[in-house]
This record gives structure tokens, C-alpha cells and sequence, in this order.
């Protein structure tokens, strides 16, 4: 597996599927259904922006995503 695995390319799907969340039509729906959507919708883009954010490597057979959640320093 880590022979096909390109964890660059792994890395960039997700941060596409971050940008793919963020663009996202609204379906029309209305009350409850609508909070939900909406809701999941910031799950999934946090997910993804979490692991497109990621700096992964491959050490003896296991990836590892490194993600850093320290605060931006200004």
C-alpha cells in the first residue's frame, strides 16, 4: 500500500474538498432540515481543512498527519 500511496496527492483531494464544502449550494430546504445541513456542511469543511492542513509523512509503514492547532501568531 505505502508503494501507491502519494500522500501529497492525499493531502490536496482534501483540501479541494474543503474549497468543494465552502462552494456548496444551498438546497432548499427550510427550519430544522436547513440548520442541519448547514451545520454538517461546517463539519465536513473543517474535517477536511483540518487534514488538507496536515503535514503527513510515512514512518515505517504508518502515516502520520501532523496538524498543528496553535493559535496563528500575528
Amino acid at each position: 500500500m505505502s508503494d501507491s500511496l502519494d500522500i501529497n496527492a492525499m493531502i490536496q483531494r482534501f483540501q479541494d474538498r474543503a474549497r468543494a464544502v465552502k462552494k456548496r449550494n444551498l438546497p432548499p430546504v427550510g427550519g430544522d432540515e436547513r440548520a442541519a445541513f448547514l451545520k454538517q456542511a461546517q463539519l465536513d469543511f473543517q474535517d477536511f481543512a483540518i487534514i488538507g492542513d496536515a503535514t503527513a509523512t510515512l514512518e515505517d509503514g504508518v502515516l502520520v498527519l501532523r496538524v498543528d492547532l496553535n493559535p496563528a501568531s500575528s
